[in-house]
């Protein structure tokens, strides 16, 4: 067996037998079984690799899924994998994993570990943050770019590969456009989380509000629902305009959390400026004809706004109060 140039020969290890262990076989496990059935079809083995590696590859396949992906090194015992698990029911989804072991063989080449590192963490977001295809397409770049970094090591133990920092910038910079994949991706699913929880808050204040109008119970309450829908318009105009920016590790329930404050918060401030209107505190102007009908529909607007435009409510509540504006800057003392 060659040896890697760059490090130290790992001690030699024997495949394992599939009826020697009745755990769920690991992916080391299989790579070492891999690597011993490939020399065994060389004429480097002892004959016996092949039956224990079929068996423990079935073994794997039954506990982690099929694999859909992989690249075996021929000189290291090394691989990296992608696994589907497929669902049962038709509610679940797939389970899709990303498997590598080469840690030993890159011990000696620390550019290309760090970008196998990279791999296992973007591997782990997607897992974690992303569903579906947008889960798959991720799981699947990676592993391309994992499997591309561990062939560089493998060729490395056999020939030298002159044009080693070329290739591994054009990688870094493909892991690079992965992870920005990654990022638009996840903002984009955090996106409709947040509205979710928008939706669903801004639907229940309208039906509590649309009650408590039916019966007279408080005057202005119209407002709060104006107010709640103009949060909603607010947001889905900023994401129609690609500058809606969540933060999409904090996993989903914390974006439906975040979703569901913006109507409450629209919603209190139409509240709040409706009521300093109709107190006298600010002035509305209205038609001469049928004021009290243009009253109510300035409130509706005006709540809009409010819910539209947190700023310009602030904005608006702060020059009502006396004294409640931006302090005028002191002109100094004369000097003496």
């Amino acid at each position: 067996m060659l040896q890697p140039p760059l490090a130290a020969s790992p001690p030699t290890r024997t495949a394992p037998r599939a009826h020697a262990h009745q755990h769920d076989p690991s992916f080391t496990e299989l790579v070492y079984a891999h690597f011993a059935w490939w020399h065994e079809l060389r004429g480097d083995g002892p004959g016996e690799a092949a039956a224990a590696y079929h068996q423990l590859l079935d073994r794997f396949e039954r506990s982690h899924g099929k694999i859909v992906h992989s690249f075996w090194c021929t000189h290291l015992e090394s691989a990296v994998a992608l696994t589907e698990q497929r669902a049962r029911y038709f509610w679940q989804r797939s389970r899709w994993v990303f498997h590598r072991e080469s840690d030993w063989a890159t011990k000696g080449c620390p550019e290309i570990a760090a970008q196998l590192h990279r791999c296992d963490e973007l591997a782990v977001r997607a897992r974690t943050v992303l569903t579906g295809v947008r889960q798959r397409i991720c799981l699947q770049l990676v592993t391309a770019s994992a499997a591309h970094l561990l062939s560089l090591v493998d060729a490395r133990t056999s020939h030298d590969v002159p044009q080693t920092a070329e290739f591994l910038q054009s990688e870094t910079e493909t892991i690079d456009n992965t992870e920005a994949y990654y990022r638009q991706a996840a903002n984009g699913q955090a996106q409709i989380v947040y509205f979710a929880g928008m939706a669903t808050v801004a639907a229940l204040i309208s039906a509590i509000a649309g009650v408590a109008l039916a019966f007279g119970w408080m005057s202005g309450v119209a407002a709060l629902i104006a107010g709640a829908i103009g949060a909603v318009v607010s947001v889905v105009q900023r994401i129609n305009a690609g500058a809606f920016e969540l933060d999409y590790d904090v996993g989903r329930p914390y974006a439906f959390f975040l979703g569901g404050l913006r109507p409450l918060i629209g919603g209190a401030f139409a509240l709040a400026i409706t009521f300093a209107f109709t107190s006298g505190m600010l002035h509305l102007p209205v038609g001469s004809q049928d004021k009290e009908a243009n009253h109510k529909l300035a409130v509706l607007v005006v709540g809009f706004l409010a819910g539209f435009s947190e700023r310009w409510a602030q904005d608006t509540l702060t020059a009502a109060v006396p004294g409640g504006g931006p302090a005028q800057e002191q002109p100094p003392p004369p000097k003496a």
